[in-house]
């Protein structure tokens, strides 16, 4: 039987049951909505899949000071299960118009659960200045407009943000964010801001890569690995998702498995800037690791005294790492300990960080 919803018949604000839309019905219309887009995206529209997401977000979603960003919901199946589940505080950042009005209204028909903002959570902070139209938009003001003020860096998770990383450019979003949390910029001036993100298994595994595994260890997946805790809370095959009628059928396959969109976890680490690195000297740290991961195969020891003539030995021996070292042998707590060491030495000036030494560093060490 199906159960109807409470709200419409009495006028009392409630969440909404989980079976309110399990009905084959809306689920034909959840898909026929999504399909219907004109921009290239991957939707949640299976309820099963909804609760799955819900409880990897963890048990403390009925916490008053829990806030959800739940990024491009489409139809909305998602943001009624966080409902469902208890959450205190959801807020539905929708890029595109066609779905803001119909999350407007069951906003309306809550008490509080829910807020609904016109932006694409992965076009904040263009480069630039000027007036930003919706769904562009800088931070600081959604942020104001919420009410979420800055936090210390060591506080508890302030939001916890799920999504899906756009497909077409997921290495970009990912490079940009990554930038942001060591520089302290974007969100990440609010604190530790946690990402849930369904991304392609191929970008996963890439970002999780380990030292040796050259063709796949780059820079920006060290960078994640030195700031962040990840973890890979479930995998699902592309077919379970409502893609937009722009695009019906999964990536071409490439070297690495790519049968899946993976949800991983990415939560900074309390201590990233307990140890001599601040969003100040972060610029340093991550263009020393663009430049020694631009060419995986080279030793460490001549890209440090490339920087600082002959002061390579002396800090590989710091290190306790041998002279033939590899830049791609190296891992990423070492990466941050060598810059931590460098930074203190005399002998290194910072000169070197104005000169792109490689031309193809672009395309070598961030792609």
């Amino acid at each position: 039987m199906i159960k109807k919803d409470a709200s419409s018949q009495t006028g009392q604000c409630r969440p909404l049951s989980l079976y309110d839309f399990l009905d084959l019905g809306e689920v034909e219309e959840n898909v026929r909505r999504a399909q219907a887009c004109k921009k290239n995206r991957y939707f949640i529209v299976d309820p099963e899949l909804a609760k799955l997401v819900t409880e990897h977000l963890g048990p403390d979603l009925q916490d008053a000071k829990t806030v959800i960003f739940d990024c491009n919901p489409g139809p909305g199946v998602l943001t009624r299960t966080l409902l469902n589940a208890g959450a205190q505080r959801v807020v539905a950042l929708e890029g595109d118009r066609s779905f803001v009005h119909e999350l407007q209204e069951l906003e309306g028909r809550l008490d509080g659960q829910l807020e609904v903002v016109h932006c694409d959570y992965f076009k904040l902070d263009p480069i630039g200045h000027g007036n930003l139209k919706p769904p562009v938009m800088f931070t600081d003001k959604l942020f104001t407009d919420l009410g979420i003020s800055e936090a210390n860096w060591t506080d508890d998770v302030p939001v916890k943000v799920v999504g899906i990383l756009p497909q077409r450019n997921e290495r970009s979003i990912l490079l940009k964010m990554v930038y942001a949390l060591f520089e302290r910029l974007s969100v990440y001036r609010y604190g530790r801001i946690e990402l849930n993100f369904f991304m392609s298994e191929k970008e996963y595994l890439k970002l999780v890569s380990r030292p040796g595994e050259m063709m796949q260890y780059r820079a920006f997946g060290v960078l994640w690995q030195m700031a962040c805790d990840i973890e890979l809370l479930h995998k699902e095959p592309w077919e379970s998702f409502v893609t937009s009628s722009r695009r019906s059928s999964p990536p071409a396959k490439g070297m690495l498995p790519n049968d899946h969109l993976c949800l991983v976890r990415l939560r900074p680490r309390a201590d990233l800037f307990s140890a001599g690195l601040t969003p100040s000297n972060a610029s340093t740290l991550l263009m020393m690791v663009k430049q020694c991961l631009a060419k995986r195969k080279v030793k460490l020891i001549d890209r440090l005294n490339l920087w600082s003539p002959d002061s390579g030995s002396k800090l590989l021996a710091e290190m306790d790492m041998s002279e033939d070292t590899l830049t791609g042998h190296v891992y990423p707590e070492e990466y941050l300990r060598l810059f931590q060491l460098m930074d203190k030495s005399q002998e290194f000036t910072q000169s070197w960080l104005y000169e792109e030494i490689l031309e193809n560093t672009q395309r070598e060490g961030w792609s």
